[in-house]
């Protein structure tokens, strides 16, 4: 079974996640702000997730969904700790202590989190992102108390030894020399792009870890990690399946309630400027058989109308086989097999906070150069810009994006779920936010999507990255 190796090989579209929903809701005691300015109205028929929102007197954040379709429960632990703001000169070291987090806490032993799941039928993972570190397990749901305990522990306190550390910077590194350095195409485009579309340190640097920044991580440095980011107040935990509330509530408060609230640093300036002249680059890649071509957007603020919109761009351009770029690029002029992407190539367009990209990218024969590629995009993306979009293609993309929003209710494990719900309560104090989704896309109009791909989808926002394949000599390549 492969466990917790957290950063992803393959590119990831948007809304490419599984969850449960059932037809009642329950709003948070707050009342924040709308989705979106342009949100005036409800939409017809929408995700109607019951929420259940409320803190700890430690300033844990829980979030609670019930639904009794399946016997079972899921519990994910999110820390508002992502890789964007790690150390500086230790790269990949928040993906590093998401692996320390199974290594043992104070009842707990090395790797018996793991084992304590698994015996009792149950499946979990981890995974580092740009914003936030996770930890989640789908259990039976007579087994709900014990996986609360578990993680209670491990947030209490973790077996941080030497011994366990340099084991982990072992596995680590391994693990960057597997997907990333000894692989074709390894750290494409996911890795590779924010390194040269983004200027900002938080947004640029190497998220895998250079070798020599993970081998440097010292035990005091592990400490001071977990007791700055681990603690309660920087924390979200979701309970999503089929459990009592009060029960559950009152377990919450008995396993998390004593574990003591820490000060936490001040959010360090993760804002771009706006990019104002089109960023070209390129690295070798000699286990490559072919030429790969990635370009990439900044995108508009999240919950902005103009962020809605680009939601329906890139399912118009990209998602699927019926999407403008994939008839262009692959059907008509048979320059790839396959062009792919998204709005965050580490989950979906929901699923982060600060700065973001759209990135497309694509493999192909050397007869095609980038200036023909980039061309025949740009032909593809003036056509939104010049005329709206049709009625029966917006309702097609915005099926599209029901089609993913409703994926997230169709999975017993439910791991999407709490997903969204963890986000938006970590970055939005609002896991209601998810029942709003669709009205801020029904705001959308064609006459939107049109000003935003004129502002957005021009040469001067993007960055072109390309792979030159074999024995190419001479260039810097990134990556660890």
């Amino acid at each position: 079974m492969t466990m917790h190796h957290s950063l992803p090989i393959v590119m990831l579209s948007a809304l490419s996640l599984a969850g449960c929903a059932t037809p009642e809701v329950s709003e948070s005691p707050t009342a924040p702000p709308p989705v979106s300015a342009a949100a005036t109205a409800p939409a017809p028929v929408a995700l109607k997730i019951p929420v259940e929102y409320y803190k700890l007197g430690n300033g844990l954040r829980v979030v609670l969904t019930e639904d009794h379709a399946v016997p079972v429960a899921t519990v994910a632990v999110y820390y508002n700790i992502g890789f964007r703001i790690e150390p500086r000169d230790r790269t990949g070291f928040a993906h590093l202590f998401e692996h320390m987090m199974f290594q043992g806490s104070q009842n707990l032993g090395k790797l018996e989190f793991i084992r304590l799941v698994e015996a009792n039928g149950g499946v979990l993972n981890g995974s580092t992102r740009f914003d936030f570190t996770n930890y989640y397990e789908a259990v039976p749901a007579h087994t709900l108390e014990t996986m609360l305990w578990a993680e209670a522990d491990r947030m209490r306190g973790l077996n941080i030894t030497q011994e366990n550390l340099d084991n982990q910077i072992g596995v680590v590194t391994n693990e960057v020399k597997v997907n990333v350095l000894n692989r074709p195409y390894g750290g494409f485009p996911w890795l590779d792009m924010p390194q040269f579309a983004n200027k900002n340190w938080y947004n640029a640097h190497n998220f895998y870890g250079e070798l020599a920044d993970i081998e440097a991580a010292k035990l005091d440095e592990v400490h001071a990690f977990f007791d700055t980011y681990y603690s309660p107040n920087n924390a979200v935990v979701v309970v999503a399946g089929d459990f009592d509330s009060a029960q559950t509530r009152q377990w919450i408060e008995r396993y998390f309630g004593g574990i003591t609230s820490r000060p936490l640093p001040a959010m360090p300036d993760i804002s771009e400027h706006r990019q104002t002249e089109e960023r070209r680059a390129s690295r070798p890649d000699t286990f490559a058989p072919r030429p790969a071509l990635a370009f990439a957007y900044h995108v508009p603020e999240r919950w902005t109308p103009e962020w809605f919109a680009f939601g329906v761009i890139d399912q118009l351009l990209l998602q699927g086989d019926d999407s403008a770029l994939t008839k262009r690029l692959v059907k008509e002029r048979g320059i790839t097999d396959d062009v792919s992407g998204g709005i965050n190539q580490l989950g979906n367009m929901f699923n982060y906070k600060g700065p973001m990209l759209w990135t497309g990218a694509l493999v192909h024969d050397t007869q095609h150069s980038a200036d023909e590629i980039m061309a025949e995009v740009d032909a593809t993306i003036r056509r939104l810009q010049d005329e709206p979009v049709t009625s029966a293609e917006f309702e097609r993309a915005l099926t599209k994006l029901r089609s993913g929003l409703y994926n997230i209710a169709g999975s017993a494990a439910r791991f999407g779920l709490v997903d969204l719900l963890a986000s938006f309560a970590l970055f939005d104090d609002d896991p209601t936010l998810i029942n709003r989704i669709e009205a801020g896309f029904r705001q959308v109009t064609p006459e939107l999507i049109q000003k935003t791909a004129r502002e957005y989808l021009v040469a001067t926002n993007r960055t072109v990255l390309t792979i030159e394949p074999g024995n190419a000599q001479g260039k810097q390549g990134v990556g660890p």
